[in-house]
């Protein structure tokens, strides 16, 4: 199966609390359409995590940039917000150590006009199943023929 190398999906949105569902949909149906089914479920519930801090910390007026990214091998999800305000993992666990444990890394960056937060999954695409036919049951052939009458 030849995968492509570079699939990107990016959005730019204002942060409600109505907008995090819309946009986890959106994720959900990118994923599945780049047939990562496997990975729908921990890659939304992580980015639910980045977009509610965003929501919760930085406020529902400004807007933040959502980019999803997979290279045939990884999948890159980060959310860019207007805010210097650095995340912290907190030692009572929440947000971020819910994401550190649905990815395989993760981390914060300082831009010039804010931060960015991402996180990674290993995500190969599934083989396809090879669509051979199957070999005849035994004993088939034997019971389409006429039983056989026994002499005594």
């Amino acid at each position: 199966m030849t995968v492509p190398l570079d699939r990107h999906y990016s959005v730019e949105l204002q942060v409600s609390a109505e907008r995090v569902s819309q946009v986890r949909r959106i994720v959900a149906a990118h994923l599945r359409h780049w047939s990562l089914d496997l990975h729908v479920r921990p890659v939304c519930r992580a980015l639910d995590e980045l977009l509610t801090n965003v929501h919760r910390h930085v406020g529902d007026g400004d807007t933040c940039l959502l980019e999803l990214r997979w290279t045939g091998r990884h999948v890159t999800a980060s959310v860019a917000d207007g805010s210097s305000r650095m995340p912290r993992l907190l030692p009572a666990g929440g947000g971020l150590s819910r994401v550190m444990a649905l990815s395989d890394s993760w981390g914060t960056c300082r831009t010039t006009d804010g931060k960015v937060v991402w996180f990674t999954r290993y995500a190969e695409a599934p083989l396809p199943a090879g669509l051979l036919p199957n070999a005849p049951l035994p004993g088939v052939r034997t019971a389409r023929r006429a039983p056989r009458v026994a002499l005594v």
